[in-house]
């Protein structure tokens, strides 16, 4: 295995990405996290310096002036680093993300569509616990109408449990839920 090329300098100050957590101009950050954002933009420079050197490579004579395999190792160094950091990494990235990256799709289009349907799910829900307290209610009216023994015990909410007498007697009350209160 070659051996792993040195971090590149950080290119020239660039105007940040609307979608970046961080400005361009600040350093990485401290510890594993800070060496693999170094070695990720070797990494894309080193991809970038392949691509331009194949491109630019047109002859198909074989020959020591070949810059391509000197690029392919460079790339292999970096891929080599961060197999290496892997193991020491505690931060999980989803499936899907690498997915949608290695097809071509913004992730931030994840975000937002995962974003969206636990929005539509959360109102969704919203009216299922609107409908059940309507019901509720409608319930207790109808029991109230049948029962009107019952309407101390319904009036007030579920969470509302009946209380012992204030007298002190030691009769039990039996609760909505057919356990005994003493």
């Amino acid at each position: 295995m070659p051996p792993r090329p040195p971090p590149l300098p950080i290119p020239p100050a660039l105007p940040p990405a609307p979608d970046s957590p961080r400005s361009a101009q600040s350093i990485p950050p401290t510890g594993i996290q800070g060496d693999l954002e170094q070695d990720l933009m070797g990494l894309a420079n080193a991809l970038y310096n392949l691509g331009t050197t194949v491109v630019n490579d047109s002859t198909k004579d074989p020959g020591p002036g070949k810059q391509v395999g000197v690029r392919v190792n460079e790339v292999v160094g970096y891929l080599a680093g961060m197999d290496d950091m892997a193991p020491r990494l505690t931060t999980r990235i989803p499936v899907q993300i690498l997915t949608d990256i290695d097809n071509g799709r913004n992730p931030m289009h994840l975000t937002r569509d995962r974003l969206e349907r636990a929005a539509t799910e959360n109102q969704f829900m919203n009216g299922k616990i609107k409908a059940i307290e309507s019901y509720r209610q409608m319930l207790d009216e109808a029991l109230v109408q049948t029962f009107p023994d019952l309407a101390d015990v319904l009036s007030g909410t579920r969470e509302e449990l009946p209380q012992a007498p204030a007298d002190g007697s030691t009769e039990h009350t039996t609760l909505l839920n057919g356990e005994h209160q003493p």
